[in-house]
């Protein structure tokens, strides 16, 4: 959220800011006019609040003095005022609620050095990692669905049938991987000093709007409940979209100390997004489905530090591809194609040759986005109200929040089966990955379970 202060002195900065995230239907001069009645009602209660204490306070000297009637005409005045007070207070206070509500509507300032452009064709690359020293891939890469579905260890049709497009199963060694992933990631980065928490995952309303999901972004999201289900409205939960809103919200309302920064955690999760299938570009596979699982880190960081640490959370997921062998790219994100809360954020995208893509590399394949490295500086701390001392005996000032997934899980398992397959099908499991499988090597599938097995024979 953005202080008010910072929307009355930079009305130009806002303005400019909202034209190049392209939020055109944002009515900045209404929230301005919002502020300004407001502050003009708090002012005047401020007056009415000083005349009536004036008055108030001759009432007793007037009695004294034996001035019955003009203590009782000062009694009047100050009841009229005491009215004129309430009304205006009521009114000041239902439009604090208002500014409160645009302001919740107000999206991030990028940060200067993000590049300014309309959509992801303009986000910029950094860099590619892993392309001098491919391994060698058969003559034609099957897209992870095919590969999932002759391995017997992803089943879509299952997924849709216990609860709808957008969920799947996976089975055997497909399950093992995934939970080996999870691990795995959960090791990387306890090595980088992050602190582990499993945190809930249905999450209020307060903690959704903490970290911005909410209001803006409600469609999104699972309700529990619903209108439909009126005994559960008062649960006031949602399903949990990232690790971030459940993390970030462990310190809503709280003041640390400087001593106790950075803070950083890492939290595994299942997500839950109604958007991830909605794009009807991803009707096979577990690209975009709506639960996916995620290893999030989370950072509560000084303000001075908050860029620094961001580089370093960039450097921090990417060691999970590094170790896995996975190649992969960095991009910083236009302010176009920034998200709502973000002032600064790099995309790490894997790539995955089983699908071409128009935007994929010279090789082939197409890039996957595993992870967004955001800093958020104060936006989400503004509105979850969290803070820091910088000394023990010195005002409270707000810290700034980042966070990145290290990485999502499903993705990361669409770039092994598809970058690790061999030409008889079959999937090698990364090096750094088989202790967390038992040994396996190599993925090799089984038979199937059910009619579908009447008459398959045996697999090779």
């Amino acid at each position: 959220m953005l202080s008010r202060q910072y929307l009355r002195d930079n009305p130009d900065e806002v303005r400019n800011a909202l034209d190049a995230r392209g939020y055109d239907d944002v009515d900045l001069d209404a929230v301005l006019d919002t502020y300004d009645e407001w502050r003009s009602l708090k002012s005047a209660g401020d007056d009415l609040r000083h005349e009536r204490n004036q008055v108030s306070s001759k009432i007793g000297q007037l009695k004294q003095e034996g001035k019955e009637k003009e203590a009782q005409e000062a009694i009047e005045q100050s009841s009229e005022l005491k009215a004129e007070l309430e009304e205006l207070e009521a009114r000041a206070g239902d439009l604090e609620a208002e500014l409160e509500r645009q302001l919740l509507e107000l999206p991030q300032i990028p940060d200067e050095s993000v590049p300014v452009g309309d959509d992801e064709s303009d986000n910029v690359e950094r860099d590619r990692v892993g392309f001098d020293d491919l391994r060698e891939l058969p003559d034609e890469v099957q897209p992870h669905y095919d590969v999932g579905e002759a391995l017997e260890i992803i089943d879509e049709e299952r997924g849709a049938k216990t609860t709808g497009s957008g969920f799947y199963f996976l089975k055997g060694d497909g399950a093992r991987l995934e939970h080996a992933l999870i691990q795995f990631m959960l090791d990387v980065h306890r090595e980088q000093d992050y602190h582990d928490v499993f945190p809930p995952v249905p999450v209020k309303s307060t903690s959704m709007r903490g970290t911005g999901q909410l209001p803006k972004f409600n469609h999104d999201a699972y309700r529990i409940g619903g209108a439909e289900q009126e005994a559960y409205d008062d649960d006031d939960l949602w399903l949990c979209p990232t690790a971030e809103v459940p993390v970030t919200n462990m310190h809503r309302e709280e003041i640390l100390l400087d001593e106790d920064l950075p803070l950083k955690y890492q939290a595994y999760t299942p997500n839950f997004r109604r958007e991830a299938g909605e794009h009807g570009t991803e009707t096979r596979g577990i690209v975009r489905v709506h639960q996916f699982n995620k290893v999030e880190l989370v950072n509560f960081v000084r303000p001075e530090e908050s860029y620094d640490r961001l580089d370093a959370l960039v450097d921090e997921a990417c060691e999970v591809l590094d170790r896995l062998g996975l190649p992969y790219r960095t991009l910083d994100l236009c302010t176009g194609d920034l998200t709502f809360a973000s002032a600064k954020t790099v995309d790490i995208e894997v790539w995955a040759p089983g699908n071409d893509s128009e935007d994929g590399p010279e090789q082939g394949g197409r890039w996957l986005e595993v992870s967004s490295a955001s800093n958020f500086e104060e936006f989400q701390a503004r509105r979850a109200r969290i803070q820091y001392r910088p000394e023990r005996h010195e005002s409270a000032e707000y810290l700034h929040t980042l966070n990145a997934s290290g990485t999502a899980v499903g993705r990361v398992m669409v770039a092994i089966l598809e970058y690790y397959q061999n030409d008889d099908g079959t999937v090698d499991v990364p090096e750094a990955l088989q202790p967390y499988m038992g040994g396996t090597e190599v993925i090799e599938g089984h038979a199937p379970v059910g009619e579908s097995a009447i008459g398959s024979g045996e697999r090779d």
